[in-house]
C-alpha cells in the first residue's frame, strides 16, 4: 500500500481509497458535517482510514481553520477532591465537540496562574476554563485578554467573562436553618479565604442569615482560613476556642475545613457531634464515609464543568455570544456531624454536655485553662 512521503497516510489517500472526492472524505471525519454523508460511504470511509491506520493531522487542520481544538483548564489545586469531577465534566464536554484541555495546576499562586496562562497562550489554545481566579482579579482580566474565557467554581468581577458557580447563598441558608431547627443559636463560622468568591460569599450569606433566622449574635463568632485545607480548618478551630465566646455549631466555608476542625476539636476532649456539631460545604468524595459522617452542602461538581465547557464552546463556535453566569442549585446532605441540643444522647456514647463550648459553666474548658 503505497504511502506518502513522511509515511502518514492523508485524506487523500482515503479518498483514493474509495473512489471519492477529498472534500468528501473532509465532511465525513468532521463530527459536524458528517450527517451528509450517507451510512453506506461513512462506512467505506471508515473501514479504509482503519486500513491505513489515518490521523488527522492536527497542525494542517489548525492551519486551516486557525483553531487548535485545545482548551486551557487551570485549577488551584489539582489534589483537592472538589476538582476532579469538575475536570471530568470538562474534559467528557470537550470530547463531544472535538475538543481537548490541557490541564495547569497553580497550588493558589496568583503568579503561577499567570505564568499558566502565559504558557498555555502560545499553544494555540482556543479558549480558557479558570477555577483559581480571585474574587478581584485584574491580572487575570489582562492575561485572558482577547480569548473566550469562562470561570467555573469560582468567579470575578469582571463581567466579560462567562461564569458557571453554585448558589452559596442558599447552600448557607440551608445549613443554618438546620442548625437552627435542631436548637442551636450559638453558631460559629470557619470562613473560607475573602479574597476567593466562594470565601466571600458563603460567609457573607453565613452574616445575613444568621440575622434573618434571628440567631442572636451581636457580632459574628468567626475564624478566617488562609486556604481551604484541613491544616487551615484546625488552626481556625483552635482560634475558636481561644476566642473564648460559646458555641454549641461551627459552620464551615468546606468540607476539608470541617475535618481539620473535628480533629483539632477532637484533641481537646471535645467531640463531634456530641459536644458540637459541625457543617461543611461542597459534599466531597468520601464525606459520608467520614466519622462522623459530614452534614454539608452538596453541588454539582461535574455538571459545573460540563456546563463550563459548553460555555467556552459556545463562545468559540458563535462570534456573537454575549456573557453568560450560570448558578446551579444545591442540596443540604443530613449525616451524622450535627445533633439536636435536646436530643437524649447515646447511651453507647456516654454522657452529651449540651452546654456551648467556651461556655464558662462548661467544665470541659475549665480543664482545657488548668492545662
Amino acid at each position: 500500500m503505497r504511502k506518502t512521503r513522511n509515511g502518514r497516510p492523508t485524506m487523500k489517500d482515503i479518498a483514493r481509497d474509495v473512489g471519492v472526492h477529498v472534500s468528501t472524505i473532509s465532511r465525513a471525519l468532521n463530527p459536524k458535517s458528517n450527517h451528509a454523508v450517507s451510512s453506506e460511504l461513512m462506512d467505506k470511509i471508515k473501514r479504509a482510514s482503519a486500513r491505513r491506520d489515518y490521523r488527522p493531522n492536527a497542525a494542517a487542520a489548525m492551519l486551516r481553520t486557525n483553531r487548535s481544538r485545545t482548551i486551557g483548564v487551570v485549577v488551584p489545586d489539582i489534589t483537592d477532591p472538589v476538582f476532579p469531577p469538575i475536570i471530568r465534566g470538562i474534559e467528557d464536554a470537550l470530547a463531544h465537540h472535538g475538543y481537548v484541555a490541557i490541564l495547569a495546576n497553580t497550588d493558589g499562586d496568583a503568579r503561577r496562574q499567570t505564568l499558566a496562562v502565559e504558557a498555555l497562550r502560545p499553544r494555540g489554545i482556543d479558549g480558557l476554563i479558570l477555577a483559581s481566579v480571585m474574587r478581584d482579579d485584574a491580572e487575570a482580566t489582562r492575561i485572558a485578554a482577547g480569548i473566550p474565557t469562562v470561570t467555573v467554581s469560582r468567579s470575578t468581577g469582571d463581567p466579560q467573562f462567562s461564569s458557571v458557580v453554585h448558589d452559596e447563598d442558599d447552600g448557607f441558608r440551608r445549613i443554618l436553618t438546620h442548625l437552627a431547627s435542631l436548637g442551636h443559636r450559638a453558631i460559629a463560622s470557619i470562613a473560607g479565604p475573602q479574597t476567593i468568591s466562594t470565601g466571600y460569599n458563603r460567609y457573607s450569606s453565613y452574616v445575613r442569615h444568621s440575622e434573618l433566622l434571628g440567631l442572636g449574635q451581636d457580632r459574628p463568632l468567626a475564624s478566617f482560613a488562609r486556604a481551604f485545607n484541613e491544616m487551615e480548618g484546625e488552626r481556625c478551630a483552635e482560634e475558636l476556642l481561644v476566642a473564648g465566646r460559646p458555641f454549641t455549631a461551627v459552620a464551615c466555608a468546606n468540607d476539608r475545613l470541617a475535618v481539620g476542625a473535628i480533629t483539632a476539636f477532637r484533641r481537646h476532649g471535645i467531640h463531634c457531634p456530641h459536644d458540637v456539631s459541625i457543617t461543611g460545604f461542597n459534599d466531597m468524595p468520601l464525606a459520608d464515609r467520614l466519622s462522623p459522617a459530614l452534614t454539608t452542602v452538596s453541588v454539582q461538581h461535574y455538571q459545573a464543568g460540563l456546563q463550563a465547557a459548553e460555555r467556552i464552546i459556545d463562545m468559540i463556535e458563535n462570534a456573537n455570544v454575549t456573557p453568560t453566569h450560570i448558578v446551579l442549585p444545591v442540596g443540604l446532605i443530613v449525616r451524622t456531624s450535627t445533633r439536636s441540643l435536646t436530643r437524649a444522647p447515646d447511651k453507647e456514647a456516654g454522657h452529651a454536655d449540651t452546654s456551648p463550648i467556651n461556655d464558662n459553666k462548661n467544665s470541659r474548658h475549665k480543664r482545657e485553662e488548668e492545662l
